[in-house]
C-alpha cells in the first residue's frame, strides 16, 4: 500500500487527541508522571548515583579535550566503534562551568532522559489514542532499577541516546507513513539524520532503525522515489559521516570491533546463552531486578515476555485485516503496523543478544545491551491493556491481565525502591574518592600508577591535574585508552601508586614495602592507599 501526502487532521474521530482540548486528569497525572521520573534521576545524580567508573570517565575526558580543543574524537578512546555524542553533548557544559565534573557530564544524558519520556508518551498516544494507557507507559517509565538508570544516566557510550532516538524514528516514520501534512522533507530529513547519527554511537538501535524504516517503504514507497528519499540518503550519510570518513581514511571496519565486544573473540556454550540472553536478560535490561542481580521471583517476566510478543503481533494482524476494507483510511494499518515493528524489533534485539557469546560470559553486566526493548513497551502492554478494560463477561483473560500489569508495575517499582537504597552508599564512596583527589594534590602528587577501574577516573575527577597510567595487579603495565597519560608517566621522575584498600594491588605493593622497607612512603585513607617513591 502506497500512501502519498493526505491532508488529514491529526487525531480525527478522536476527541481525546483534539490540540485543544484541556488536559484533565489523565493529562495532570501525565504531568506528575513525568515530573516523578526526571525528579528521581536528579535526586540519583545529586548522591553520585548510579555509581561512575573508569569507562564514564573516559568520555569525561573526551567531553574536556573537547571543550578544551585539544582533540575531537570520533570513537570512544581506546576502540574503534562507539561513537563520542556524549562527549560533545558534555564539552560546552564543561565550558560554561569552568570544567570537568560528574554532574556536568550526566546533565545531557538526564536531558536525554527526559526527551525519551516525553516522546514514548507522545507516541503510545499516537499508536493507541488511549491518553490513559499513555499515563501508565509514562508511568513505567518514570520508574528505574539500577540497570536502567545506569543505562540512562551514565555517559558510558551510546546507551543514554539510544531509546530516545528510536522513539523519534518511530514517530517520525508514523507522521510520515500517516500522510500527516507539514514539514514532511524536514521529517525525512530528522529521519535520516537520526539514524546515521545512532549507527555511529551505537549500533544496538539497528533493529529499529530497520523497522521503522520497512514501515516507511511499506506506505510511502512512491514518495521515497523523489526528492524525499534523496534528502533522507543524503541526511542519513550526514549523521554518519564520523563513522564514514575514519573508516574511509583508515580503512578499519567498524562492524568487527562491535563483533568483539559482543563476545565473537570468545565462547560460551548455548546453554549458557539462552540462560544469559532469555531468562536473565529481559527482567535485567528491562527494569524488574535488583542491583547486579535477580531473585528467582523476579525473572517472571522472561516467561511473560514471550507471550506478549506472540499476542502483540497476533493483535496487530487481525486489526490489519479488518482495517484492509477501509483502504480510505491508512491510519488504523499504519498504527498497527508500526506496533507489529516494534514487537519484531524487540524479538531481533532479543535474538541478536541471545546469539552472542556476551549473553553468556557475562550476562548481568551485558543485559544493558538489551536497553532498546523498553522502545517497545507500548506495542507490548496494548494487548494487556484492552483485555483489562474489557467489561464483556469476567472471562479469565481479564483477570490475567490485569495481575500481569499489577505485576508490571509492582516488581518495576519494588526493583526501584531497591535502587534507592543503594544511593548512600554511592554518595560515601564517591566522597571518599573526592578526598583522594585532594590529598594527592595536597601532596603534590601529579604523576601516578593505578589499576584500570581507578586511573581514567581519577585523572577525570582532578580534571588531569593527576595524570594515570593503567598497572596489572602484578605491576606490569595494563591497557591505556588515552596513551599518552601513559607517555606522560613515564617521564616522571617517581610516580606514586594508588590502590583501593585490600585491592590485589595493593596487596602487591605491601609486598614490595615489606620486601624493602623505606622504598615507599604509604598514606592511608578510608578505603585507599597512597605509595609514594621515598624521597
Amino acid at each position: 500500500m502506497t500512501v502519498g501526502v493526505r491532508q488529514q487532521p491529526h487525531g480525527a474521530g478522536n476527541p481525546r487527541l483534539r490540540p485543544g482540548a484541556r488536559p484533565g486528569l489523565v493529562g495532570w497525572l501525565t504531568g506528575l508522571a513525568l515530573l516523578a521520573g526526571v525528579g528521581y534521576r536528579l535526586w540519583l545524580l545529586g548522591h553520585a548515583a548510579p555509581p561512575t567508573n573508569s569507562d564514564e570517565a573516559t568520555m569525561g575526558l573526551a567531553a574536556l579535550h573537547i571543550a578544551r580543543g585539544e582533540n575531537f574524537p570520533v570513537w570512544f578512546y581506546g576502540q574503534q566503534y562507539m561513537g563520542t555524542l556524549e562527549a560533545y553533548l558534555a564539552a560546552p557544559v564543561f565550558a560554561l562551568a569552568g570544567g570537568p565534573s560528574l554532574l556536568g557530564l550526566r546533565l545531557p544524558t538526564l536531558v536525554l532522559y527526559a526527551v525519551f519520556l516525553l516522546l514514548a508518551w507522545r507516541l503510545t498516544v499516537r499508536l493507541t489514542g488511549d491518553r490513559w494507557f499513555g499515563l501508565l507507559v509514562v508511568a513505567l517509565l518514570a520508574l528505574g532499577s539500577d540497570r536502567v538508570v545506569k543505562n540512562q544516566l551514565i555517559a558510558g557510550g551510546g546507551y543514554p541516546e539510544m531509546n530516545a532516538a528510536g522513539v523519534a524514528l518511530a514517530l517520525l516514520a508514523l507522521d510520515l507513513a500517516t500522510g500527516r501534512p507539514g514539514r514532511r522533507l524536514v521529517r525525512w530529513a530528522a529521519w535520516g539524520l537520526l539514524s546515521g547519527l545512532m549507527l555511529w554511537v551505537d549500533p544496538l538501535v539497528l533493529p529499529y532503525i530497520l523497522a521503522t524504516g520497512a514501515v516507511l517503504i511499506g506506505f510511502c514507497r512512491r514518495e521515497l522515489r523523489g526528492a524525499a528519499g534523496a534528502l533522507l540518503g543524503a541526511a542519513a550519510a550526514l549523521g554518519a559521516a564520523p563513522l564514514l570518513v575514519h573508516s574511509l581514511l583508515t580503512g578499519r571496519n567498524p562492524l568487527h570491533a562491535v563483533l568483539a565486544a559482543g563476545g565473537a573473540n570468545a565462547t560460551a556454550g548455548w546453554a549458557d546463552r539462552l540462560h544469559g540472553g532469555l531468562l536473565l536478560g529481559p527482567p535485567l535490561g528491562m527494569g524488574f531486578c535488583a542491583p547486579g542481580q535477580c531473585a528467582t521471583w523476579q525473572l517472571w517476566w522472561a516467561l511473560a515476555l514471550p507471550v506478549l510478543l506472540a499476542v502483540a503481533a497476533g493483535t496487530v494482524w487481525r486489526t490489519m485485516r479488518r482495517s484492509s476494507t477501509a483502504p480510505a483510511d491508512p491510519s488504523p494499518r499504519v498504527t498497527a503496523a508500526m506496533r507489529l515493528a516494534l514487537a519484531l524489533a524487540a524479538v531481533a534485539t532479543l535474538v541478536a543478544y541471545t546469539a552472542s557469546s556476551a549473553a553468556g560470559l557475562t550476562p548481568v553486566e551485558s543485559s544493558r545491551y538489551l536497553s532498546c526493548l523498553l522502545i517497545s513497551l507500548p506495542a507490548l502492554l496494548w494487548p494487556l491493556w484492552m483485555a483489562a478494560r474489557h467489561r464483556a463477561g469476567w472471562t479469565v483473560v481479564r483477570p490475567v491481565a490485569l495481575v500481569v500489569l499489577a505485576a508490571t508495575l509492582g516488581t518495576t517499582a519494588h526493583a526501584t525502591w531497591q535502587a534507592t537504597q543503594t544511593a548512600p552508599a554511592i554518595r560515601a564512596a564517591e566522597a571518599r574518592h573526592a578526598e583522594l583527589v585532594t590529598t594527592l594534590r595536597q601532596l603534590g602528587v601529579r604523576h601516578v600508577r593505578a589499576g584500570y577501574w581507578t586511573c581514567n577516573r581519577l585523572t577525570f575527577a582532578s580534571g588531569e591535574d593527576v595524570i594515570c597510567a593503567v598497572v596489572d595487579d602484578t605491576l606490569r603495565p595494563g591497557f591505556d585508552r588515552y596513551p599518552a597519560y601513559r607517555r606522560e608517566v613515564e617521564r616522571a621522575a617517581a610516580p606514586a601508586w594508588v590502590a583501593p584498600a585490600d585491592s590485589p594491588l595493593a596487596t602487591r605493593l605491601d609486598e614490595r614495602l615489606r620486601a624493602a622497607p623505606g622504598s615507599l612512603d604509604l598514606v592511608t585513607l578510608d578505603g585507599w592507599r597512597i605509595y609514594l617513591p621515598h624521597a
